[in-house]
């Protein structure tokens, strides 16, 4: 019975928490889908229209072939999303930073500013955001909703050096906004940043290589597309999901299944995500940076 339990258990010592944590499989589970159905500032069928179009094997993601002639997000309703909070509080960030990796990133005080209206309005003034800081309260990784936010803004925009010098990354440019990174995007997983981009004439839309199994949003699409030039083979993200939604279930799941494979459930149907540990430096009382997080694609 003990090795079935040490099996089970997923242990925080690894990332520095100073209380040991166990969290099963089944808990992830069951909290995705609440948190699923509590994402209630998700895009619906009347405010977001995409049009995926070719979809290629695995073995193509590579040739770099624009087989769409069309946007992928053919319309969003941008007076009623982008009005929400989190929605605004999302793409004030999106501005703030240098996407070549090897150029050190400022962040002035109202860059700071932004980043502390983004987790309040995500993490605290959503029923979603409390229910995942209620959960990891009951598994003891903190103590008050002040120390969450803390190791969220340090998890999240603490800085790091993907070029083994310059402070140039942190886990929200990569995983928000997106890098570019030995001539090739690296990271960019989110919908909104695809949009903005699209739509300023940056990104074009290539093909998908995988379309999840859900007929409402959040979906999940696995993109090929080139930004700004350079060249994405697969870019997965979920599709019309809250920013409270990405920023919830990236975080859940590195802080449960940090550098492996998180399994959830999503309106009933299995969805992982696969996160990364930063090894290289790490904050705090020796935290790890979340290195990266994405939709994994099967």
């Amino acid at each position: 019975m003990m090795q079935v339990i040490l099996i089970l258990a997923i242990t925080l010592i690894s990332q520095g928490y100073s209380e040991i944590t166990s969290v099963t499989d089944a808990e992830i589970k069951s909290l995705s889908e609440t948190l699923y159905t509590l994402d209630s500032n998700r895009a619906t069928a009347s405010e977001l229209v995409i049009d995926p179009q070719v979809d290629i094997s695995d073995s193509e993601t590579g040739s770099q072939l624009d087989l769409s002639s069309r946007p992928l997000f053919q319309y969003v309703n941008e007076d009623t999303l982008f009005s929400k909070p989190t929605y605004s509080a999302l793409l004030k960030l999106l501005d703030n930073y240098k996407r070549v990796t090897g150029e050190v990133e400022d962040v002035p005080s109202q860059e700071t500013e932004e980043q502390d209206a983004f987790l309040e309005e995500t993490m605290l003034n959503t029923s979603l955001g409390q229910e995942l800081y209620n959960f990891l309260y009951s598994k003891g990784a903190y103590s008050s909703q002040s120390e969450f936010i803390q190791d969220l803004k340090m998890m999240w925009f603490g800085l790091y050096s993907r070029s083994k010098g310059p402070l140039d990354s942190s886990a929200f440019e990569h995983i928000f906004v997106g890098e570019i990174k030995s001539g090739k995007v690296s990271g960019f997983h989110n919908w909104l940043q695809f949009y903005m981009n699209e739509k300023q004439g940056l990104l074009e839309y290539y093909s998908h290589n995988f379309n999840g199994p859900w007929t409402t949003y959040p979906d999940v699409l696995g993109m090929q597309f080139k930004w700004d030039g350079y060249f994405k083979e697969v870019g997965s993200a979920f599709i019309g999901s809250s920013p409270e939604f990405d920023l919830a279930m990236y975080t859940l799941c590195y802080i449960t299944r940090p550098g492996k494979l998180c399994h959830l459930s999503l309106g009933g149907q299995p969805q992982s995500i696969q996160t990364y540990t930063w090894d290289n430096s790490t904050y705090g009382d020796g935290k790890k940076y979340i290195g990266s997080a994405y939709p994994a694609t099967p």
